[in-house]
């Protein structure tokens, strides 16, 4: 999902285009949440190779300090938009993994170690931000341009729309909710009932189903039974995956022998081999389903976004990117398939590989004049 630009460029077949990109890129907040509550903003990311935030000027600094245990990092909050408002802040080109985290009422408690800066992680039950209303986008902003999504990778919280405005003019948005969109989400996993319903918490939040995992709250064996069915099926069944989508001869036959799939290229050659995967794994396409930025992550990166959309197993060529066909069994990812159903455009980020076929919350241009991003309606 997360915005890898290395592997975005490799699996599209683009290269990033050559251009003086302005040093500071204006981003503007805008408040249309119909909240009266305070809001307070932050950028993180990293710089030349540092961890640190960035102040409203464009200013980036590198974290120091840190201790074990974790200690409080400084206050580097910005004031942000009351309803009705908004706030523009600057990105400084070369930012990378920058996050614009937003929250309500009360300011987000980061801290440090020697390394860098502990992000907040409200599914673990200790963490002090587990009551905050807050949430983030995830941005890259380089030589290529900007690349900027919502995500909800590890949960849903704060409904906000994300777009960037090209040197032409044109404007590119995504991530807008449908009206009610918000407690819609929230309805549809509390109907669910069982773990699903366990990861809705105080109608503050509701975690991907990996957090859930984490946090006790969600079944560690949800897809066991699906993973060893899909796995079976390509015993008898090849199974092709054609990840490139430039490049749709470029593809790879995989059959199952001794509870491993293994896949070949074209000529034949070995090219990578996959035990069944976790459902920890398939929900957070790791582990087993690991995608380093070569072949064997192209094609990991296809098995996870076919388990997660209920796909593999059924449809042998992989991946499909007809959207009708995803989420349609009942053993799946409800909680990708909640949040996808209540985009205005389809868009989201329900599992880290959910930019496979571009159905991510995404929003690049390369020669960016301005971005915005929109908290929006509760």
């Amino acid at each position: 999902m997360r915005i890898i630009l290395a592997l975005v460029l490799a699996l599209t077949g683009l290269s990033a285009p050559a251009q003086a990109a302005p040093s500071l890129l204006p981003l503007t907040v805008q408040n249309s949440s119909g909240r009266g509550d305070a809001v307070y903003l932050y950028v993180t990311g990293v710089m030349n190779g540092r961890l640190g935030y960035v102040n409203a000027n464009g200013q980036f600094t590198a974290w120091s300090g840190g201790s074990i245990p974790p200690s409080p990092a400084p206050d580097v909050s910005i004031p942000g938009p009351g309803n009705g408002g908004s706030r523009t802040l600057q990105i400084p080109l070369g930012l990378a993994g920058g996050r614009l985290w937003m929250s309500f009422g009360q300011k987000i408690k980061f801290f440090l170690v020697p390394g860098g800066l502990v992000q907040p992680a409200p599914w673990a039950p200790g963490d002090p931000n587990r009551d905050i209303l807050f949430d983030w986008s995830e941005f890259t902003y380089d030589n290529g341009g900007l690349w900027l999504n919502s995500s909800q990778v590890d949960m849903f919280s704060v409904p906000h729309a994300v777009e960037v405005t090209a040197s032409n003019g044109t404007v590119k948005r995504t991530g807008q909710l449908v009206a009610g969109g918000r407690n819609r989400i929230f309805d549809q996993h509390l109907a669910l009932g069982g773990d699903w319903a366990r990861l809705v918490y105080n109608r503050l939040r509701v975690l991907n189903p990996s957090k859930g995992i984490d946090a006790g709250l969600f079944s560690g064996s949800y897809y066991s039974g699906y993973v060893s069915s899909a796995w079976s099926t390509y015993g008898a069944q090849t199974l092709t995956v054609v990840p490139y989508e430039n490049q749709p001869t470029n593809r790879f036959t995989c059959r199952t022998s001794g509870g491993v799939l293994n896949c070949n290229n074209a000529s034949g050659g070995f090219v990578a081999s996959f035990q069944q995967p976790s459902t920890r794994d398939v929900f957070n396409c790791d582990g087993r389903l690991a995608a380093p930025n070569n072949d064997v992550g192209a094609i990991s990166r296809s098995l996870c976004a076919a388990l997660n959309r209920s796909t593999l197993g059924y449809l042998h060529t992989q991946p499909t990117t007809n959207a009708s066909q995803f989420y349609t069994r009942s053993i799946t990812n409800h909680y990708s398939k909640i949040i996808h159903s209540n985009m205005v455009d389809g868009k989201a980020y329900g599992f880290a590989f959910d930019d496979v076929g571009h159905f991510e919350s995404l929003v690049h241009d390369p020669n960016p004049r301005s971005a915005r991003v929109t908290l929006t309606s509760f």
